[in-house]
């Protein structure tokens, strides 16, 4: 008796959802509001005297208590920290970092300013001042290294955007140069936390990162903006044009890659014959007296431009030889 009751019931119950699923008008759902315009990007606006910023002033300054560690790995490599930038003197080639890296931290816990004097670079003590010249134009400039790389390809030194629109070199991205340290410099011992100064813009120092081990890589920009192979890059876009720096030295007359220096002439020998017909371009024996003391230098070249210098370099790197580095005549 019960569930002949329930059943006509059910139907009934049944009856009324279908007749309201057929006569209820639904109010459609509203669209999701549309997402808020995104804000215009600021312009990156250079600092009122772009155009005569002045190179970096050496002074003295205590070593930077963030990006001195001992030593640091990068991309499985390890790089030793110099006690001191005294006397310091090397050849290579010169990359730059602008738009990409403008108000990124740097090593020093500093923030990196494109239209300053600044540099990185991979084992001086931080900060330093060393006078880069470009060897294929006679142009130089006195920058304050705050940064650690590049670590791309064989470069020895990022200059920042003006540093490198002074030596010309925006529109190739690299170039050959030697780069010098001058002023005084810091002691193995003196560790503080040094201000912005000597080419860092006004107002750009920050509190600087935490401690770094010794062990670790220290804080530092991404790679080079300009690695091997890459485009020309020119002035970045919404940059201010800065004139190239008087040129104050004669170019150098040629310039070379040595493979090896020996103080026995049979190990030069050994290694130019080795050498020879591989398709590094011309391998000659140099011999020089170095402190008293003779050298034999295998050289190759002369080396017209970057590109030919990359190209030897990675061969010679390919074949075992890993010191190879940038020679004067």
């Amino acid at each position: 008796m019960i569930s002949r009751l329930a059943r006509p019931l059910s139907l009934t119950a049944v009856g009324l959802a279908l007749s309201g699923c057929f006569f209820t008008r639904e109010t459609p759902p509203r669209p999701p509001p549309a997402p808020p315009a995104p804000a215009p990007v600021p312009a990156q606006r250079p600092p009122p005297a772009a155009r005569d910023i002045p190179d970096a002033l050496p002074r003295y300054e205590p070593r930077s208590a963030y990006g001195n560690p001992p030593f640091y790995d990068v991309f499985g490599k390890r790089y030793f920290v110099l006690s001191s930038s005294t006397d310091y003197i090397e050849r290579g080639v010169a990359s730059w970092y602008g738009p990409g890296f403008h108000k990124i931290r740097t090593s020093t816990g500093e923030i990196y300013d494109m239209y300053g004097m600044s540099a990185a670079h991979k084992t001086l003590p931080l900060p330093a001042y060393v006078r880069v010249t470009n060897l294929q134009n006679g142009r130089s400039v006195v920058v304050r290294v705050n940064d650690r790389g590049p670590f791309v390809g064989n470069r020895i030194i990022d200059l920042s955007y003006t540093a490198a629109a002074k030596l010309d070199m925006l529109r190739n991205g690299t170039a050959m140069v030697e780069v010098r340290s001058v002023g005084p410099a810091s002691t193995p011992g003196d560790v503080g936390v040094s201000a912005a100064a000597g080419g860092i813009s006004a107002g750009t120092a920050q509190a600087a990162p935490p401690a770094t081990p010794a062990m670790t890589a220290p804080p530092m920009a991404p790679p080079a903006a300009q690695p091997i192979g890459a485009a020309p890059a020119g002035v970045p876009p919404g940059a201010v044009p800065i004139a190239p720096a008087p040129v104050t030295s004669a170019p150098a007359t040629a310039l070379y890659v040595q493979a090896g220096a020996f103080a026995d002439p049979a190990n030069a020998e050994r290694l130019a014959t080795r050498l020879r017909g591989g398709g590094y371009g011309t391998v000659f024996i140099r011999d020089d007296y170095i402190a008293g003391r003779k050298l034999y230098r295998v050289r190759i070249g002369p080396v017209p431009d970057v590109p030919e210098f990359d190209r030897i370099v990675a061969a010679l790197d390919r074949a075992g030889v890993r010191d190879a580095h940038l020679a004067l005549d």
